[in-house]
């Protein structure tokens, strides 16, 4: 979004009510809300919040991924012994169906569906939570050797970590635009992101990834802080 700032209007502002300094900060508190809602309201034009029973989804209608997904990994989540088979049953989701229409589009583009939120998250519950995270709200394109690599290496730590001290509390997204494919124009991000914060050890883990086919280098390449995170995404978990 482009936004237009009279910068000699504000000079003048400051000149003219130097001595009128009440006059001054109403002006200038006028346009600083009016700054944080055209923000505002132009990311929540581009985005729409879904909630399914594990996991929640900001995504995004004009990239076609979730720039935002938030979960709980819990021990009674991950730590089942009888985990319900997967099935790979992509499938639009059915709380926004001609948003998430793009199962198709994924055809030849040289990506995987990859999850947000993990599917082997979500196979200790019903058939119907492990049917929710098949959803594309939940699926941000990525090339195999991430999607296959790093980023799966860092879904199976989360688990470990959510069986041996119960609640983890996590985010996950995508950000940029590489290129796109298909008809609906979906996305390719730049990069891919992970927040992690779990609750028995008040720890943060924080992770950045380039979408990329290059091969995996392990998790510590990838490590980062909650601030480089947020700096890049706009978000703020702490």
């Amino acid at each position: 979004m482009y936004l237009e700032v009279d910068l000699g209007f504000l000079v003048d502002m400051l000149v003219l009510n130097i001595y009128n300094k009440q006059f001054f900060m109403k002006k200038v508190l006028s346009l600083l809300v009016l700054l944080c809602l055209l923000v505002l309201f132009g990311f929540s034009q581009d985005t729409v919040r879904i909630t399914h029973t594990n996991y929640t989804t900001v995504f995004s209608k004009s990239k076609h991924y979730p720039v935002l997904v938030e979960w709980w990994e819990t021990k009674a989540k991950d730590g089942c012994d009888k985990p319900l088979p997967r099935k790979d049953q992509f499938a639009p989701d059915p709380q926004q169906k001609e948003l998430t229409s793009i199962v198709k589009d994924y055809v030849g583009s040289g990506t995987d569906r990859g999850h947000m939120c993990p599917a082997a998250s979500n196979e200790c519950q019903t058939p119907l939570v492990l049917t929710e995270c098949f959803y594309m709200s939940n699926m941000a394109p990525q090339y195999h050797s991430l999607n296959a690599g790093d980023w799966k290496s860092l879904e199976t730590l989360t688990r470990d970590l959510a069986v041996k001290n119960d609640s983890v509390h996590v985010w996950a997204g995508s950000v940029g635009v590489a290129k796109t494919f298909g008809p609906h124009n979906v996305a390719i991000p730049t990069q891919c992101w992970k927040v992690i914060y779990i609750v028995k050890t008040k720890e943060w883990m924080a992770f950045e990834f380039d979408n990329t086919t290059n091969k995996p280098t392990g998790l510590h390449s990838h490590q980062v802080t909650v601030a480089d995170v947020e700096k890049l995404t706009g978000f703020k978990f702490k």
